[in-house]
């Protein structure tokens, strides 16, 4: 869930000034999952500016206040949760790890690098949400090994009801900075896409997996 409709109005247009959400509707965006997509976010581009980077970690560190104040370790995911976790484990002082997508193939074979306990209380930092999979790949990998996992959030979330199912079944609790349907109405009032390219941008959002321009 979207944590505060002003937060995510000023991430929206922070991601959008910088260049970290793109809208292609007329040229669709290929995913690895082969989606077509009119939307392309990449939030590590929010590392390279440290007005942006020290905002998200500021609300980050409220979430953590007001949610999960019990949290003993921070998880990253490979590769781009890394940077925000790490921020985020800094500021609070506590242990870092992160979780690859799968295990490397060489030395240990580890797919959670850094060190946990069983019993532990993990928060999992995470760039950004489609579907949720990924996420709960990662979130099954730690309680594999015995860790608590409280909840996960993120950067951004593309706001998909498959996401929000699979994150109730799971029983994991998450909460993201900024949500698709508030960067979309940020690019409407900053004139970046027209009433057509609204409607497709709506339109994607309903069928992600069959939507073809």
């Amino acid at each position: 869930m979207t944590e505060s409709v002003e937060v995510s109005r000023q991430v929206a247009s922070m991601l959008l000034e910088i260049g970290a959400v793109r809208l292609r509707p007329h040229e669709p965006y290929q995913w690895a999952s082969g989606w077509l997509s009119p939307i392309y976010c990449d939030n590590r581009l929010t590392l390279s500016y440290p007005q942006v980077r020290t905002f998200l970690k500021n609300k980050f560190m409220k979430l953590v206040r007001q949610h999960y104040i019990d949290v003993q370790v921070i998880a990253g995911v490979a590769t781009a949760g890394i940077p925000h976790a790490a921020v985020l484990a800094d500021m609070l002082a506590l242990p870092l790890i992160y979780v690859r997508a799968k295990a490397k193939e060489h030395g240990t074979g580890s797919l959670i690098e850094g060190k946990i306990e069983a019993g532990q209380r993990v928060l999992v930092l995470e760039d950004l949400i489609s579907t949720g999979k990924s996420s709960l790949a990662v979130i099954e990998h730690l309680r594999s090994v015995g860790a608590k996992v409280i909840g996960l959030m993120s950067v951004f979330s593309y706001e998909f009801e498959e996401a929000h199912r699979n994150f109730e079944q799971a029983k994991v609790p998450f909460h993201t900075l900024c949500d698709y349907p508030t960067l979309v109405e940020e690019a409407t009032k900053k004139n970046l896409i027209s009433v057509e390219d609204l409607e497709t941008l709506h339109s994607w959002r309903k069928n992600p997996m069959t939507w073809k321009r």
